[in-house]
């Protein structure tokens, strides 16, 4: 599948056909084996795709490297936390306040890092994501460093989030939904800004294109889907913390990018699974886990380059089918 703007594959669109079916599936397959555990991984690789696509859409499509993103899924889960703590369970509400908050962080952050490139973009973005996570910590009355326990999940009336297969589902509609917005907005006027200023600036803004406003409108959508995120992290785990707003929070986040496919609409999906599923594979083979789990990763990436698995499994099948 192409990343920016060319057509696709008839293969490509079987293959997200066929991953979408096997997803809507997965829930029953599971049950029916046995296997309820496995719903829990799945529904936590959704959700941190969803992550991944508002870091994807910055990053793949605009150049703008965050290592701060984070922070939003702190911001969302703490919209779910808060008021669950007054006992206040209106998932309206929740929803509202994750993607305001999400969109004013990201609009007055945004604003200020927008004022640099490169590397000084990717530490005012640190540091303001730091700024949060340390705030948070400090808040005692909210748990402080040992976080808050969300005794109830978020209220939408007949939709009930307790029923672990609602909540699936609800996930894998939201993260098809941003997939196919992203994908409507990356083809239309507004993306070909995006991309073509993330290969020339300079030569955009000749054009007349007002392109720090694009850039700030993509910042912020971006930070709006993160926030969403953390909107069902914080249901989904029924727990909230400091720690989900770390900046190791969002180096996971940017690592799931790239292992996924820099700029390609599906990598968010890809990327997550692949860290996940290795992460869980190799914790359960041995506690040394951690040293398997990063040589397999950097292979991919290295192996893959900025495309990672997309351009890896790419490569591998025009080798195949050139032989024949």
């Amino acid at each position: 599948m192409k990343s920016y703007f060319g057509g696709h594959s008839i293969g490509a669109w079987v293959g997200v056909g066929i991953t979408v079916i096997g997803l809507a599936v997965a829930p029953s397959a599971l049950d029916f084996f046995g296997q309820a555990f496995y719903l829990d991984l799945l529904t936590r690789v959704l959700i941190l795709a969803i992550a991944v696509a508002g870091l994807n859409l910055i990053v793949g499509y605009g150049g703008m490297v965050s290592l701060g993103h984070a922070a939003y899924i702190g911001i969302g889960a703490y919209s779910v936390g808060i008021p669950a703590y007054y006992e206040i369970h209106n998932g309206f509400l929740h929803l509202g306040i994750a993607l305001a908050g999400g969109a004013i962080f990201a609009l007055i952050t945004g604003a200020l890092c927008l004022r640099t490139r490169g590397l000084y973009f990717i530490l005012m973005s640190l540091a303001f994501s730091q700024m949060l996570y340390f705030t948070l910590v400090s808040i005692e009355k909210y748990g402080a460093d040992d976080g808050l326990v969300i005794y109830q999940r978020s209220q939408f009336g007949a939709l009930d989030l307790e029923n672990p297969h609602t909540l699936y589902y609800v996930v894998l509609v939201a993260l098809l939904a941003v997939l196919f917005l992203m994908h409507r907005a990356i083809h239309a006027r507004f993306g070909r800004v995006i991309v073509a200023a993330k290969y020339n600036d300079a030569r955009m803004q000749a054009l007349g294109y007002a392109v720090r406003r694009y850039q700030l409108v993509c910042y912020v959508l971006s930070g709006m889907i993160c926030a969403l995120a953390g909107f069902f992290l914080g249901n989904f785990t029924h727990y909230i913390s400091p720690e989900m707003s770390d900046w190791t929070r969002s180096a996971e986040l940017l690592f799931m990018l790239v292992v996924g496919g820099v700029g390609v609409l599906f990598a968010p999906l890809v990327g997550s699974a692949t860290f996940l599923g290795l992460e869980e594979i190799l914790s359960a083979a041995t506690v040394h886990w951690h040293l398997p789990f990063g040589a397999l990763l950097i292979g991919v990436v290295l192996a893959g380059g900025k495309g990672g698995l997309h351009h890896l499994v790419r490569d591998i099948g025009r080798k195949i089918f050139s032989r024949r």
